[in-house]
């Protein structure tokens, strides 16, 4: 059974979230952001759900902290609801981020939908761009350029492998959205194009480097694979 960490200081939504997890995941409880850190030091979690406003340690500085050694997915959950609170999450690292008061069915599909897609990547042996300037290994979900890794999210890779899948032809930010988050799109534009922003940044691409942004319609793949 997958392991589940939730990191949330209100008894109330823990007992929420763990009424709803539990009968399909073991479920691990932290209430502050130190315990989170040293749990997290000694169980191989499938899933983190973490609030971002904890005592001790802040949701933000134990996302950091967790993405310097690992790429478990994590998806943010707090009341922290601003555009700009959601492009913050996205650049300390989560794969998704959902705002309170939230529905707890919703929260239960978009964790099934990450678990689901972590498990079912395309598995080519390596992807080689451009004649090895990047090879992506879709077993490991890494990128190298150059030998040295670049650090993307589950969610990122899986963004960048789903354009590369679909070379040449444009994805909508709703088909990204669907296809790697397994939702229908909430509206919220700025989700997909901070994970672009993230990925070019962490591969180090001039902006319409292999991923292209078609105005008014979306992304697509260019480039020698």
């Amino acid at each position: 059974m997958k392991k589940i960490l939730i990191v949330e200081d209100e008894q109330k939504i823990r007992k929420v979230i763990k009424s709803y997890l539990q009968d399909e995941y073991n479920i691990f409880e932290a209430v502050n952001g130190k315990e989170a850190l040293s749990l997290f030091k000694t169980k191989n979690f499938d899933l983190i759900i973490l609030d971002l406003m904890l005592p001790e340690i802040s949701g933000e500085e134990v996302c950091q902290t967790i993405r310097q050694v690992s790429e478990v997915p994590i998806i943010m959950l707090t009341a922290k609801s601003s555009e700009e609170n959601k492009i913050e999450g996205f650049d300390y690292g989560a794969d998704d981020y959902l705002t309170k008061p939230f529905s707890p069915r919703e929260l239960l599909a978009r964790t099934r939908a990450i678990l689901r897609r972590s498990g079912n990547q395309n598995r080519a042996s390596i992807i080689s761009l451009n004649r090895g300037e990047f090879k992506i290994y879709p077993d490991e979900m890494t990128v190298k350029k150059e030998g040295q890794e670049c650090d993307l999210t589950s969610t990122e890779f899986k963004i960048l492998m789903t354009l590369i899948n679909n070379a040449g032809q444009v994805l909508s930010r709703e088909q990204l959205a669907d296809q790697v988050m397994g939702l229908e799109f909430s509206g919220f534009d700025r989700t997909i194009d901070a994970h672009i922003k993230n990925i070019r940044k962490k591969m180090n691409l001039d902006k319409d480097q292999y991923i292209v942004t078609v105005y008014g319609a979306g992304y697509k793949f260019t480039g020698d694979i």
